[in-house]
């Protein structure tokens, strides 16, 4: 390129970069104005942090959609979620990339994490930020993935990053994503505080193994027995009774908490290390239904003899992804 050809997409990525840098201007007005939520890229290390997440794996280069860019790892302050750049002594490397992106050189592939479906640039934010405003859909970047059980969408708002939170800790406790894979969405709960109730009844359940001989039971084994043995049969009749459609705020994780906790007959079984039984939790049903004033169905009495507690790996429970999701 010659340095007069450079000169002229300098200046022009100065009028573009003024441009754009009114417009990150006036949407933090808005924003600021009006109350609307942040217009801020996610940071790297807190997203990482909040998550629980380590060793990353390299994924080779790829095409990434550029919508699914939420976050920076150093830079997330300079620029808007939309990448919007916010300071006036940005303008000459911005100006200078411009012109790199317009020339034969082309744009050199960016550096970027994944966590789930979204990305953060480790290196390229500007590039990043003239492809935006270049309307580019997708952009190369070398990935190096973080791995995580935790569905993450660009729109969080905090509510939802407690509960994603919340939820990684549940499961960093219990591993049950290691030990149970392929349930990716299987314990949602609408409450990031009600996870502890969660992890109560997995310290119960460690206790009636100890009771029934197992003293060397770790809360990594009575997880995965609370799991096969009391979540999942409790979580197939909310399905067969398809009980959700009363409640489409809540998740099947919230009704499981309801039943087990409100029910006195089923913490004393607990308390005295009996077996709990497929009548226990039918009863517990019924007297949800009756509560809540939601018709018995007419097939109760097939419904109650197909349930078994004990013996569930014959009929795994299907994933999320295979059935109606629970949230």
């Amino acid at each position: 390129m010659s340095d007069n050809s450079n000169n002229q997409l300098r200046l022009e990525g100065k009028q573009k970069f003024d441009s754009a840098r009114f417009s990150a201007f006036f949407s933090d007005l808005r924003r600021h104005l009006f109350n609307q939520s942040e217009d801020e890229l996610w940071n790297f290390d807190d997203v990482k942090s909040r998550l629980r997440l380590q060793n990353p794996l390299y994924r080779g280069l790829q095409d990434i959609p550029i919508d699914r860019i939420v976050g920076s790892v150093g830079r997330y302050n300079d620029f808007t979620r939309e990448f919007l750049p916010r300071h006036r002594d940005m303008q000459e490397r911005w100006s200078r990339v411009y012109a790199q992106m317009h020339s034969l050189e082309g744009v050199p592939p960016i550096d970027v994490y994944q966590i789930d479906d979204v990305y953060f640039v480790r290196d390229g934010n500007h590039r990043v930020s003239i492809a935006r405003q270049m309307g580019y859909g997708s952009i190369q970047a070398h990935v190096t993935e973080l791995d995580t059980p935790i569905d993450l969408e660009p729109d969080m708002t905090e509510t939802q990053w407690e509960t994603a939170e919340a939820y990684s800790a549940f499961l960093s406790r219990t591993r049950l994503d290691k030990n149970r894979p392929g349930k990716k969405n299987l314990i949602r709960l609408s409450n990031p505080f009600m996870y502890h109730g969660l992890i109560e009844h997995i310290e119960l359940a460690q206790t009636v193994l100890i009771i029934e001989g197992n003293a060397d039971a770790t809360f990594e084994e009575a997880s995965m027995h609370w799991y096969d043995t009391v979540y999942v049969p409790i979580i197939r009749i909310i399905r067969q009774y398809n009980i959700l459609q009363y409640f489409p705020d809540r998740t099947e994780a919230d009704l499981y908490l309801w039943l087990v906790n409100n029910l006195y007959h089923i913490r004393q079984s607990y308390a005295h290390g009996d077996s709990i039984t497929a009548h226990d939790f039918s009863e517990a049903m019924l007297d949800f239904l009756r509560k809540h004033k939601i018709p018995i169905p007419d097939n109760w009495q097939a419904i109650e003899k197909g349930v078994v507690l004990r013996d569930v790996q014959e009929e795994p429970l299907p994933s999320s992804d295979d059935e109606t999701d629970d949230s």
